[in-house]
């Protein structure tokens, strides 16, 4: 089994000059000059190839505007790029008020789906949370879970490190030990159980490493982050448009059964379609090259093998 994790950038449909059109992989902090139609569609072929060459059998999704905007996506360009039907496409509704939520592609059906995006902190014990996470809806989108017949995967999408980097942070640790609580909640052995955490985490360039991760409940005994085994410098999956910091937002947490059992699993990072915001010689167009630079994400798409899974 081959899973994949994949942030998809603003993944919307619109209806614009009388058709179903699908935006562009762009941001608007950065890409503020107008776009055609014809700019969008090349960015979503693009998206589509990217996918479509992973050949992954599950493909856990961040920024999605809905279940619409999937399934077009699906048939208009994930089939024309050649790709195999998926037939389970699930994107339920999240916290996001923009509409960007967590979704899945998978070739097999799961057999229970359940959106954790109501959930707030009170809800899971966590009591001792700002009230605003204390009482309130917790997840900025959700934590998707679904369970297959051989594992049980949780798909998260959490709180972009801004406007208020401290505040952000907060929120983050919040949301990473929300799902840890919600696989304990699941599994009374987590640690015997086959179960997986993916998704865009949002965790900055940190810049010192020895500063504290938000990401911290989700490690420390409880789970193995599979992108730990590549090698520093070549982990990368963001690069931010403005400063050009590389940073490890996507992530494949194991739990310590599967980790046992792939211990020679390396991920595999695939930057094809990131070329429009990268720092690397020659890969940063100007001008008219630059706009019209066809582009399938400001994100890695990240895949890793599971032998028998």
């Amino acid at each position: 089994m081959r899973l994949a994790t994949f942030n998809l950038q603003n993944l919307r449909l619109r209806h614009r000059q009388g058709r179903h059109v699908l935006d562009g992989a762009v941001d608007q902090d950065f890409d503020d000059w107008p776009r055609s139609i014809n700019h969008d569609i090349a960015d979503r072929l693009l998206t589509a190839k990217v996918i479509t060459e992973a050949q992954a059998d599950i493909v856990a999704l961040q920024e999605v505007f809905d279940a619409e905007s999937l399934d077009f996506f699906h048939d208009q360009f994930l089939r024309q790029a050649g790709s195999p039907p998926y037939p389970a496409r699930i994107c339920p509704p999240g916290n996001d008020g923009r509409g960007l939520d967590v979704a899945v592609l998978s070739n097999r059906q799961p057999a229970r789906i359940k959106s954790h995006a109501h959930l707030t902190g009170a809800d899971l014990r966590l009591t001792d949370l700002p009230a605003y996470l204390r009482d309130h809806r917790l997840f900025r989108r959700d934590c998707l879970e679904l369970e297959f017949e051989t594992f049980t995967l949780f798909v998260c999408h959490f709180k972009a490190p801004y406007p208020d980097t401290d505040k952000a942070q907060t929120v983050r640790e919040a949301e990473a030990r929300a799902v840890r609580r919600i696989v304990e909640n699941r599994f009374p052995k987590p640690e015997s159980e086959r179960w997986m955490i993916v998704g865009d985490f949002n965790e900055p360039n940190l810049g010192d490493q020895n500063a504290i991760s938000a990401l911290a409940p989700l490690k420390q005994g409880f789970s193995e982050d599979l992108l730990d085994r590549l090698a520093r410098g070549t982990d990368w999956t963001f690069e931010a448009p403005d400063t050009h910091l590389r940073s490890r937002p996507d992530r494949i947490f194991l739990s310590p059964r599967l980790a046992r059992g792939y211990p020679d699993v390396v991920p595999q990072i695939v930057r094809t379609g990131m070329t429009r915001y990268l720092s690397d010689p020659g890969s940063f167009a100007s001008g008219d090259e630059q706009r019209n630079q066809s582009h399938a994400s400001d994100h890695a798409l990240v895949y890793a093998d599971f032998p028998g899974l």
